[in-house]
């Protein structure tokens, strides 16, 4: 996972981003209801065609985040966590966030969670690793400490559990002070890094910053296992691009990953488009390394 060539693939879509993902995917509103089984049912058929495909595999594809819904369904009769390790090669993710507070100073926090169940069936489950979201819209000292703050805070509990948590503290892409925001974040990053202990070790999801190589720093500490990226609502061209000047810096995308798949692809046509996506983001990310 510290130095392997590949990325991250985020398949965690929650309750709030599902029907946008599957309107991408070509799955009409009006089959299925919001938040309900068959909304689920729709986005785990989804999510297990993608993994199942021969392009999706571990020679370059490290690690893939699932939703809590996912990790307790099966793929192929096997449990996905167990399913992506044992058949794939790839190591399961946990998304353990509850979505966002509303905004507050700039950035939105994340909502109160409830790790102790979660965690313990994680473990059970076989995952490696959590990954929780927040998001930063202005350029805020305060805002942003907070949510750096929150952010470890929550890390440090998971990696008393025996996880590898991915903090996410996302910068809007569309933020007006985004280079700012960047700028702040990274002191901030740099800050809560240094006063881990020396076995608690996390890895950071992050926008592609505008100042390229901003996170060096961060990529170098002996905290850090893995510095990934978020495409955040870039085209996978545009993130390819952006993220292909970062040193040290990997994808870890989701709308950018299934961009184009659609239900009504023959298995052939979806196939050949998922390795060309994968493929593209592969070197990508490895461009930097």
């Amino acid at each position: 996972m510290k130095s392997a060539d590949g990325f991250i693939a985020a398949l965690d879509q929650s309750g709030g981003s599902t029907p946008k993902a599957l309107r991408l995917y070509g799955i009409p509103d009006d089959t299925y209801k919001v938040g309900e089984r068959s909304m689920f049912d729709a986005v785990h058929e989804m999510r297990s065609r993608i993994v199942m495909s021969p392009s999706f595999s571990g020679d370059r594809i490290l690690g893939a985040i699932l939703f809590e819904d996912t990790m307790d369904r099966k793929i192929e009769n096997k449990p996905t966590a167990t399913y992506l390790w044992e058949e794939k090669g790839i190591v399961p993710f946990l998304k353990v966030d509850k979505g966002l507070a509303e905004e507050k100073d700039g950035v939105q926090l994340m909502k109160p969670m409830y790790l102790t169940d979660l965690l313990a069936k994680a473990k059970k489950a076989g995952i490696f690793g959590t990954k929780m979201r927040s998001l930063i819209l202005l350029a805020n000292d305060h805002g942003i400490k907070k949510n750096v703050d929150q952010q470890f805070a929550i890390a440090k509990k998971i990696c008393a559990e025996g996880f590898i948590p991915i903090i996410e503290p996302e910068v809007d892409i569309k933020s007006p002070e985004k280079e700012e925001a960047e700028a702040i974040l990274e002191s901030c990053l740099m800050e809560s890094l240094n006063k881990l202990g020396p076995d608690e070790k996390v890895m950071l999801k992050l926008t592609i910053p505008t100042v390229d190589n901003l996170y060096m720093d961060c990529i170098r500490h002996p905290n850090v296992v893995r510095v990934v990226a978020l495409s955040g609502g870039y085209s996978r061209n545009e993130a390819n691009s952006h993220l292909s000047r970062q040193e040290g810096m990997v994808a870890s995308f989701s709308r950018a990953l299934t961009e184009g798949l659609k239900t009504t692809l023959m298995a052939d046509e979806f196939d050949t488009m998922l390795d060309n996506s994968i493929g593209t983001i592969f070197f990508a990310s490895k461009a930097g390394i």
